[in-house]
């Protein structure tokens, strides 16, 4: 997934935890995770939780601001945030951040409306406070779970849409070539070892000989 550009704020703000000794979990490794929470009591008893459970708290913050501060300069795993914040609140830091972290988002019981617009805001799990210990690893679990494979998914999307772009335009300058005289597997060979010489994708290729034909005037279009 693409990052999303994040306002920078004040580093010194954010207080990176020490290492805990970590427990594997699904995924590999220890995933380090960020809190945003305005209330000082909770955030403390979050970042404890977290601790005692084996994670890595990179910070502790409690404004939506300091939180995409937090998530530019540790990039953690996953962010535990709080949904009503000052300056900037849960919703907003959700659909600043959900691209490159899982949105683990902290509501009030009365508050618990709030999950559609959360989910669709792109947060991968929610708790509901007052948080229970025992809640509070399964849903990082989940929503690092649910965030890999949401990655995961968009990076094959990405391939396949290249891969479809690479298809479109050898077809196009294939035709081109073919339309100046060669055959269509002069062509493909011509096309081939522009991409060989210039250490290029096929496709790459492609459009740089398309590329060629727009400079020169041509008013071929192709499929």
């Amino acid at each position: 997934m693409r990052p999303l550009p994040l306002p920078v704020g004040i580093p010194g703000r954010i207080e990176v935890q020490p290492r805990a000794v970590g427990r594997e979990t699904i995924l590999s490794g220890v995933l380090r995770v960020g809190v945003a929470e305005d209330e000082a009591i909770i955030r403390m008893d979050l970042v404890e939780i977290l601790t005692e459970e084996g994670y890595e708290v990179v910070g502790a913050v409690g404004n939506g601001e300091d939180a995409l501060t937090l998530v530019e300069a540790q990039s953690p795993d996953v962010m535990l945030v709080d949904i009503a914040m000052p300056r900037l609140d849960g919703l907003a830091v959700t659909r600043l951040i959900s691209e490159r972290t899982a949105v683990v988002l902290v509501t009030a019981f009365d508050q618990r409306d709030l999950v559609e617009q959360a989910t669709s805001a792109g947060a991968m799990g929610y708790l509901v406070k007052p948080v229970g210990r025992s809640d509070v690893m399964p849903a990082i679990e989940v929503a690092a779970a649910r965030w890999a494979k949401a990655a995961e998914l968009s990076d094959q999307a990405s391939d396949l849409a290249q891969r479809l772009a690479d298809r479109r335009d050898v077809e196009r300058a294939k035709a081109l070539l073919m339309a100046r005289g060669q055959t269509e597997d002069a062509a493909f060979a011509k096309l081939r070892r522009g991409a060989m010489d210039g250490r290029i994708s096929l496709g790459e290729s492609a459009r740089r000989e398309l590329g060629k034909d727009s400079t020169s005037g041509s008013a071929f279009s192709g499929p």
